[in-house]
């Protein structure tokens, strides 16, 4: 009886798949994403934006965003009276190029107006003003290591929670490690254990509200460095919901 309470309580973490809203619908098939819908069968952006609740109006942080590939979907997501708010930290942008060169001109883009970039140390996280979500997709194991600085992840976890706003989401999307191995892959296999992140994140103050599963293959070998040819661009990624109460 004990064991079927606890597996039913694991299980309402869980997130079930919420019904995409229409603004996210259109946000995917803006025609600036030409490029982009390709790749969207493999990395579900409709699945994931309708599990981070993002909305229009809202003001997001696109942390380490990579080739821009979910900043233009915020972008059209939180429309005009929204924000996006791309982070660069500088340890990153400098092994990233043309990365961040890109994020500035999409920002100068017609139609992208609501993009601001910004560059900082990856110590000092920090936004202009309260935002409602930050957005991490294959970087928080990226922190810890040496050519970033080594920074403590609970600092960080602990910068991005004065970040938000009261009931603002923190959430992160990275490449499953081994169970128990906590960071010790990050630096090599470029994967942590989820569970080290949830106990991490929630010990500053968050709450843990879930996962989607998306992006999840138990197919994926874990002790697989994910620039491996035999699982890139498919590896077993967990996606975390937390939020500031």
């Amino acid at each position: 009886m004990i064991k079927a309470l606890v597996l039913a309580a694991s299980l309402s973490l869980v997130a079930a798949a919420p019904a995409v809203k229409p603004y996210v619908a259109a946000a995917l098939s803006d025609p600036a994403r030409s490029a982009d819908i390709g790749v969207d069968a493999r990395r579900k952006p409709a699945e994931i934006l309708a599990f981070a609740g993002l909305k229009p109006g809202d003001t997001v942080v696109d942390l380490l965003p990579g080739g821009g590939y979910f900043t233009r979907i915020f972008s059209k997501v939180v429309g005009p009276k929204g924000r996006v708010i791309v982070i660069w930290a500088k340890e990153y942008a400098a092994e990233a190029h043309p990365d961040p060169e890109n994020s500035r001109k999409l920002a100068a883009s017609p139609g992208f107006g609501n993009i601001t970039v910004l560059d900082e140390p990856a110590a000092a996280f920090s936004t202009p003003e309260p935002v409602d979500m930050v957005f991490t997709s294959q970087n928080y194991h990226d922190y810890p290591d040496k050519f970033m600085g080594k920074v403590d992840p609970v600092a960080f976890d602990r910068q991005v929670f004065k970040a938000l706003k009261p009931g603002g989401t923190f959430l992160v999307i990275d490449h499953v490690a081994e169970a128990g191995s906590a960071m010790r892959d990050t630096d090599t296999l470029h994967r942590i254990d989820p569970a080290i992140v949830k106990r991490q994140v929630t010990s500053v103050g968050f709450v843990f509200q879930g996962e989607s599963r998306a992006l999840r293959n138990p197919a994926d070998d874990h002790r697989k460095a994910v620039f491996d040819k035999a699982i890139r661009g498919h590896t077993d990624q967990f996606i975390y919901k937390f939020r500031k109460p």
